[in-house]
Formats: C-alpha cells, structure tokens, sequence
C-alpha cells in the first residue's frame, strides 16, 4: 500500500491549445488528471522516471507525469521545480 503524503503545490494551471482539444475530444475533465498528477500517481511513465519523480519531490525539481485521455491521446503535465506551474499539454507541444 501507498502511503498518504501532503500534495505538492501544482501553482498556476496553464493549458496548451492541444490540451485543451484533447480534453474536449475526449468529453474529460481536467481535475481527474490534475488530481492524479499531484497525489502521486504518474500514469504511464516508465520506472526510471517514476524514480526521478519521487526524487524530484524530495529535492525540488521539475515532475512529470502522462495520462491517456479516454479518446487514446497522449497528456503529459508537469509541473516546474519551484511550483510555480503545472502546464498540461500534449507531448508534441514539449
């Protein structure tokens, strides 16, 4: 079992345009994903960043996470090291 530990601030929520037709293509919700993204649960990352996540949370650097929306569509977030932003867009928008 996971254990609980405090969310990390996701700062100012900003959006690319392919984010958001994304999420429209797909009739989904940004919450889910922004809720997923600050609790811990990186999606579909490979292990190795998993491990860089959870470093990253511990000494300040940038998190990563990718989501499949409900239409089959890529959807990272990531949220920059000081916390200042998290920014939800599609890879090919990196």
């Amino acid at each position: 079992m996971k254990t609980a530990r405090p969310p990390f601030p996701l700062g100012r929520i900003l959006f690319t345009p392919g984010a958001i037709d994304a999420l429209i293509r797909a009739n989904q919700d940004v919450h889910n994903f922004l809720n997923r993204h600050m609790n811990g649960d990186w999606g579909d990352l490979p292990d190795e960043d998993r491990v860089e996540n959870e470093f990253s949370l511990e000494h300040g650097f940038r998190i990563l996470s990718s989501y499949a929306t409900a239409a089959g569509e890529k959807l990272w977030a990531i949220t920059e090291a000081d916390r200042s932003a998290t920014t939800l867009l599609l890879p090919e928008e990196y």
